[in-house]
């Protein structure tokens, strides 16, 4: 007897962009622009990830999908039985076809309703079935600020396998939120309250809101920046994350950078704005110097990598190495995670490993502490 019966949505399209630099994945080319690059979409595999722990339970899971890449194919390939109750309008999906495919879902009174996606296909989900569905977001998007999404894809398999065990969750309020990817693209993030989705809750599981209006302690940012400005090496090529914090270094060597992109310095000059993963890999092939990366967490969620700097991917992440991170916030930032550790979902399980532990954070002028990098497994 079926213990459990998940409608399943995969947004094919989902974090094309990131990578691309393109800021997201909402723009009718970015899949042809994708195929282009030979990008390959990582939503199926971060839900495939996320499904992996029900492969136990695979006699007592029940799925209701839509065809094809919106989840068919993936449910196929892992032997899960599934019943197909739709397929999408065209190849490339849109979101009139998540729409549809969770309106369905709410029809079968699913058990819950699981989607891979970025904070578009919560919004789509969320018109679709409001509160009246249980759903659980597995984060494949670029810019993800939504509180109804796991930190990984791990950590939906967890609340996955708790429900296939039989065992209880209690469902709470979480908030969808939205920007306007024309204003992100433009260097202006304007995030707002879009609606709730009911999530099951698993204790560090869920991540937070993106916390974007927060009170921005400027002098302990300019202190930090100084600190980070004496001791950058001039042979050494610096990869610079997207953030505020970030940006005030660059400001603070005469330089205009991208806020919301990655940068590339050396020797105090900008090499490169706003570059691609594939312009990083580029850059570094013709450096013969060391390398290194310096980010900063997104504020209330806590993610180093994985959140609006798949720029730097995986790839790029191992080749610098995790000895030549350098994490900058504020101690204001990180007093605000509330002691939840530094996070990264950087598409490679065993990179996400291998990161994990204590990393020194640069919290002011010269001054650092130790912080948790969380496996979040």
């Amino acid at each position: 007897m079926t213990k459990l019966t998940l409608g399943l949505i995969v947004n094919p399209c989902a974090g094309l962009g990131g990578s691309l630099a393109l800021k997201g994945s909402d723009a009718p080319d970015t899949l042809v622009l994708a195929r282009q690059a030979g990008v390959q979409p990582q939503a199926p595999l971060r839900m495939q990830r996320a499904l992996t722990p029900l492969l136990t339970y695979r006699d007592d899971v029940r799925f209701f999908t839509f065809a094809a890449s919106m989840g068919e194919s993936l449910l196929q390939s892992m032997g899960f039985i599934h019943q197909v109750l739709g397929q999408p309008k065209g190849e490339i999906t849109r979101a009139d076809d998540t729409l549809r495919a969770a309106q369905c879902f709410r029809e079968a009174q699913v058990d819950l309703l699981v989607f891979a996606g970025g904070d578009g296909t919560a919004r789509v989900i969320a018109d679709a079935v409001g509160m009246s569905l249980p759903c659980l977001g597995v984060p494949a998007g670029v810019k993800i600020h939504s509180g109804v999404y796991t930190t990984s894809p791990e950590a939906a398999g967890r609340v996955l396998e708790r429900l296939a065990r039989g065992q209880w969750a209690p469902l709470v309020e979480r908030e969808v939120r939205d920007i306007d990817e024309r204003a992100f693209r433009q260097g202006r993030v304007k995030a707002r309250h879009y609606s709730e989705l009911l999530v099951p809750e698993m204790p560090d599981a869920l991540q937070q809101v993106k916390n974007a209006g927060a009170q921005v302690d400027e002098l302990a940012q300019l202190d930090l920046a100084d600190g980070v400005i004496e001791t950058l090496n001039p042979d050494t090529l610096y990869l610079l994350g997207p953030g505020s914090t970030t940006q005030v270094i660059l400001q603070q060597l005469g330089l205009e950078g991208t806020l919301l992109g990655v940068d590339v310095l050396q020797d105090g000059k900008l090499l490169a704005c706003d570059v691609s993963a594939a312009d990083i890999r580029r850059l570094l092939d013709g450096h013969l110097g060391p390398v290194a990366i310096i980010v900063t967490a997104i504020g209330g969620q806590g993610h180093i990598f994985g959140r609006g700097n798949q720029q730097l991917a995986c790839d790029i992440i191992a080749r610098v190495g995790r000895e030549n991170i350098q994490v900058v916030a504020t101690a204001e930032k990180l007093k605000a995670l509330d002691g939840r550790p530094l996070l990264v979902d950087t598409n490679d399980p065993e990179l996400d490993r291998a990161l994990a532990g204590v990393m020194s954070v640069t919290t002011g002028y010269q001054t650092q502490v130790l912080y948790p990098v969380g496996d979040t497994f």
